[in-house]
Order: structure tokens, then sequence, then C-alpha cells
């Protein structure tokens, strides 16, 4: 009989609807059920796409005789975290507090009115290895909330006093210096992994922010060897099996330092951001790959993530008929099964595929080796090569689609579309594509109609309703995606509605006293902490991105007040951004902008005419990280009016007209791209 998540909304929750344990969904019930039992609370925190989510539900959550002792003891509640990000940063806090590490399913023990006292992750139903069974675990937490009381309440207030002095470290303010951007990019170097690029040891992450920091500062400082990092890194990435090989995109990391074995869900965030890093690093080194990976990975968002109300879906399984990983992984025979004898000698060759396999008996398709060196082996060309592989990838994704596909999360998550609509707009005016543009658009139109009413946002759309307030990172990721989307259409409205968001941010989720700002709005839930993030995880930090959105926002229309609330967030974080650049990359990001003295270009004249075209090219196809763009089409009289940048500015003699301007003093009005490139210090494109 299906328990109390048969009818929520998320796709994680409703995958326990038929589990035999009593499962509530977060809410006022749950609690007083606790109260009036005087029952600690088991909260578990997972997400749909989440292999060791399904791993404990399967062996632990679907087991009865361990159902009935959970039912007994305690009060079960089960949180999505893509709905909720904001208890599962509370939570995840204290269990990192707690035990030093954390991880999903993230499992925390509460005393009725919320205050958590235990936790772990992933529990075995018997013990294996250090770790306790969850049948262990659950006996003796309700013994010691039982026997021990006073001693679990005054853990419990120890650790929340903890977590609200977390959200007030005590930071002194720094005003901000380029030689701080120098001694994090120094910090960052001992944490480079110089064999297999990327950072730290296994299991590896993408750090899209650090590689991001990185190409800015070969940019800023003309550090070759930072570009030397990024680049290796991307190599890596691309060609291991972290890499979808056949259907392109991302998955979310790898278990191995060499980037060969992935954790096989697919999340719309890393490939969002990997798909600008990649967009940013062609304009950056020219290398025409990384344009390839862009817009293989931009594909792979359009064809298997976009719904066709126009935004994205939030994630793919890690897990299909035949377990983790098997949707993506192959043998020999069947290589040679879909291509035939000849053709697979050579797609084996190139995707490291051998009858031992890599995983699991069977293969993750990476490139083990240089192109090269496999063309010159099959006496081909490296154009002729690459025509026969991308006629073979076809051919299987065609045939791996027959497969059990991974399940896939259908709820449209505000933040993270914001930065799909990021990288479609950054990678339309890197990449000359219109059609990208199109595709930004619709998503940001999809949110402004069934997210937003005027004045707030919701955080997540599933099954045709809008949910919870939105959180700082729905707004600010949303303003970031915006702003990029003006500069790729000239469409005023959305710097209209990137201002409302900023004037919405300062309201409702500013902390006046410390400078920065929480991550839930002032009217939200009343949690035991309210939370504020200034560390990435897999997305920018809260704090990182709105200061970023601040300082592009205020930069644009010469707002003081929006600059001067970003310079205070990246002042009271600067000396733990610098100590810790592998944890605050976002925040250096947006440092780095703060201190570039940023371009301030603005053009007059119309689109469609090849002259104004010619300036563009010139802004777009240089990696200038740190400017802003605006156009006013000839007769446009509306758009000064909502950005200010453009008042006053006319055409020369009729031509179409770049202004170049950096802290609002401008240099003399030019029409021939040669000069913009000079004002600009770029080089002339070539097309």
């Amino acid at each position: 009989m299906p328990n109390r998540l048969a009818n929520e909304k998320s796709l994680y929750l409703r995958q326990h609807a038929d589990n035999p344990v009593d499962w509530y969904p977060w809410g006022e019930e749950a609690f007083r059920v606790a109260r009036e039992q005087d029952k600690p609370i088991l909260l578990s925190i997972g997400y749909s796409s989440c292999h060791w989510c399904h791993v404990m539900e399967h062996e632990c959550f679907e087991n009865p005789e361990i159902a009935k002792i959970q039912n007994e003891l305690f009060v079960n509640i089960k949180v999505d975290r893509e709905e909720r990000p904001d208890l599962d940063e509370l939570y995840m806090n204290a269990l990192q507090a707690m035990t030093g590490s954390g991880g999903w399913p993230l499992n925390v023990f509460l005393t009725p009115d919320g205050k958590p006292f235990y936790g772990g992750t992933y529990f075995p139903p018997e013990d294996r290895g250090q770790l306790p069974a969850w049948p262990r675990v659950l006996v003796a937490v309700a013994q010691a909330y039982r026997e021990r009381r006073e001693e679990v309440e005054r853990a419990a207030d120890d650790l929340v006093q903890y977590l609200r002095q977390q959200t007030r470290p005590p930071l002194t303010p720094n005003s901000l210096r380029e030689q701080f951007l120098d001694e994090a990019a120094r910090n960052l170097v001992p944490h480079y992994d110089r064999v297999h690029g990327g950072f730290g040891d296994a299991p590896k992450f993408p750090s899209p922010f650090q590689l991001e920091f990185l190409l800015r500062t070969y940019r800023r400082a003309g550090a070759p060897r930072a570009l030397e990092m990024v680049l290796q890194s991307l190599t890596a990435m691309a060609r291991g099996g972290i890499h979808d090989q056949i259907g392109g995109g991302f998955h979310r990391y790898a278990v191995d330092e060499a980037w060969l074995v992935p954790h096989f869900e697919k999340m719309l965030y890393d490939n969002a951001l990997l798909a600008r890093l990649y967009t940013h690093a062609a304009l950056a080194s020219g290398a025409s790959w990384c344009r390839e990976v862009a817009e293989d990975t931009l594909t792979y968002l359009l064809r298997e993530m976009r719904g066709s109300h126009g935004a994205f879906f939030s994630a793919q399984d890690a897990d299909s008929e035949g377990g983790e990983g098997a949707y993506y992984v192959w043998t020999p025979e069947e290589i040679e099964a879909v291509l035939g004898p000849d053709e697979a000698r050579l797609v084996c060759r190139f995707f490291g595929v051998t009858s031992r396999g890599n995983f699991e008996g069977k293969s993750i398709l990476h490139i083990p080796e240089d192109p090269a060196t496999v063309a010159a082996e099959f006496g081909l060309s490296l154009d002729e090569l690459h025509e026969r592989i991308r006629a073979a990838r076809a051919k299987l994704y065609a045939a791996r689609s027959q497969r059990p596909a991974p399940a896939r999360d259908e709820k449209v998550i505000v933040a993270w579309n914001g930065l799909a609509i990021r990288a479609f707009a950054e990678a339309a005016t890197a990449f000359d594509r219109p059609d990208y543009a199109t595709v930004a658009a619709e998503a940001a139109e999809f949110i402004r109609t069934h997210l937003w009413d005027g004045t707030t946002l919701r955080h997540v759309w599933e099954d045709g309703e809008a949910r919870f307030p939105g959180f700082l990172d729905d707004y600010a990721d949303l303003m970031n995606g915006l702003l990029s989307l003006y500069e790729a259409t000239f469409d005023p409205s959305w710097v209209a509605w990137a201002r409302k968001l900023a004037d919405a941010v300062l309201d409702r989720f500013l902390d006046p006293e410390a400078g920065d700002f929480y991550d839930t709005p002032v009217d939200g839930e009343r949690l035991i902490v309210r939370p504020k993030t200034f560390v990435d995880q897999g997305t920018p930090s809260g704090n990182g991105a709105a200061a970023e959105a601040l300082l592009r926002l205020g930069t644009l229309l010469g707002e003081r007040q929006y600059l001067d609330h970003a310079t205070r967030v990246l002042e009271r974080y600067a000396q733990i951004a610098v100590e810790h650049p592998i944890a605050c990359g976002q925040l250096l990001v947006a440092m780095d902008f703060a201190l570039g003295q940023p371009f301030e270009i603005a053009i007059v004249g119309d689109p469609a005419d090849a002259r104004t075209r010619a300036l563009l090219r010139v802004v777009f196809s240089a990696y200038l990280p740190n400017r802003v763009v605006a156009l006013r089409r000839p007769e446009d009289d509306l758009a000064p009016t909502i950005v200010p940048l453009l008042a006053d500015r006319t055409a020369l003699d009729g031509m179409p007209t770049a202004y170049v301007c950096r802290q609002f003093v401008c240099q003399r009005p030019v029409t021939d791209p040669t000069e913009l490139a000079a004002q600009l210090g770029v080089a002339v494109p070539d097309n």
C-alpha cells in the first residue's frame, strides 16, 4: 500500500511511495506527530538520480523488517534536495560539523523541534567493513534519545549554535586588490593534478569555477601556465569516460583520478557550466575542439534534457535496467553487431573497447590515445578518422537508444535553467549561432510565464505547478542568464526583468549587518538556522553568483547601489576566497570582474546590417570576460530608458557606431572594426 509520498510532485519522493517505511513529506504534520509521540525524527535527503540513494532504498527502506524498526522508533521524513536546497544545505552543514564529511543519501536524526544530533550518509543493512548496519544505528540512536535525553538535547543545542555562528563567521572585510587574484591563483596550484588535469584526487569533479578563474587569470595576467592547466583539464575530461562519447554531455564526476569511470548520473547544471567553460576556452585559445565539445554538450541538452515547453529538465539517473551505467557501456561484440567487423575494429581501438573491459566486464568509452596515433595506425588522415568516428557515433547512438533508458527527472529548477540560459546565450554570441539565442529566450520565457508573478520567483515547476519560494541562487543564476541573453538578443525586456530580480534580492535576501545574502527569503519558512552559502558545490554559491550578477547589472546600468552591494560581499569573503580558492571559485570569478575595469560597450546600429554585425563580431569573438555590451537600434527610443549606457549614443554619419567606455570614461566612437579591436586590445576576427 503506498505511503504518504504517493501524491507528491517530486519524482524522488514518489520513488519511495511504495516503501514499507511510513514516510512523511517535510511539513508541520510530521513534526506535530513527533512532538505528540515524543519520538526523534529521521530526516533522509536525496535526489532522483543519486545511485547510492537507490542502493540504500533497495537494501534498507524496501526491507519490511528494517522498515518496522524505523516506523516504531522514529517519525520518518523524506526530502528531495533539489526541491529544498535550503534543507539540504542546513542539514549537510550539520552532518559535516558532526562527522567531517557528507554526501547523499543524507540521513540525519533530529529532535522533534528539528535540531540535528546525529547523522551519516549511506548505511548498509548489515555490518560491512567500517560501516555499521542500519538497524543497529536505528536502535542505538533511539536508545540514546530515550535514555540520555538531556545529553542529546544539549548536543543538539550546541550544534545549532555552531550553525548559527557559521552564517556570521568572524571575518574582517578587506579592500579588494589585484594581488588577491594573483595569490588565489598561486593557492590553486598545489591542488592541481599535473598528470590528469583537474583538482585533487579521486573522486574527481570537473571544477568549472576554478578553471574559469584560471582562464581569467590567463586573460588578466598573460599567464600561459594558467591556460595550459585549463586546456589539459578540458582535454582529459573530453577524452575521459566522464564525457559521454556517444550521446554527448558529461556525467557528474569520476570515481577515479584519471576521469575514466564516472558516476553515471547527468545533471543539467554540470552540462550548462561545462558547455559555457568550453565555449570560453575556445575563445581564449582558438582551439576548435573546445567549440566542438561545447556544441556537442549543448546538442545533448537540446536532445535529451529539454521539454516541449522550452525549459530544461533537471537530471538523468545513474541507473537503468541492468544496473549503474548499463545504458552507457559496450562490448566489442555489441559494437560489431552495429557497425560490422571492419568499422568495429577502428571504433574499438579509438574508444578503448576491449574484451576484458574497464567496468564490470564491459567498456566505458573513452579516448585513451592521441587520435593522430590511431589515424596513422589505420592509414587515415585525421579528417578521415574523425569523419568515420562521427558516422559510427550516430549509429551507436541510434542502437543505444533502443536500450532501456535511465529515468529522467522532469522538474524545472529556476537556478539550473538560469545556468542553461547563460550557456546557450553565450554560445550564441561566441559562435554566431542565433538558434542558440532562441533556445535561451524560450527557456527564459517559460520561467517568466510560469514561475514569476511580477515581483517574486518560485523555485521549481513540477507537473504543471510552480512550487516553493525562490532561493537566492534562483534569482542570481537567472539574473546572470538574462544579462547574457540580452547580449545575444538585445531585447531590453530581459534587462528590465533582471533589474526587478536584483531589487528583490536586495529586499528579500540581504543581511544588512553582514552585507551579504541569505539563501532563503525573509518571508520563507522559518528553520532552526537561516542558511547562507559562499562555498561552491556543484553549482555556484549563492553569494558568489549574486555578486557577479549585481556587478554585471550595475556596470550595464551605471547603478552604484548594485555595485556597492556586490563589493561588500566580495570584501567580506575576500580573505577566505583567496586562502581557499578550491572552495570559492565563483567568488573569485566575481572578484576578477570587480577588479577588471570592465569594458562598457555601446553599439548603435541595426543587427541585421552587416556593418553592425562586423562590430559585434569583434566584441564576441574575443575572450573578454569583463565587459558588458548594449545595442540600440536606429530610431529605438525605448532601449536608452532601460539601459542608460545607450543614452545619447548616435550613429556617426549614419554608420553603425561603437562606443567603448571603462569606469564611465569613454574613448572616441568608432565605426571601423579594426579601430574597435584596437580599443579593446583584441585581434580582428578572420570571418
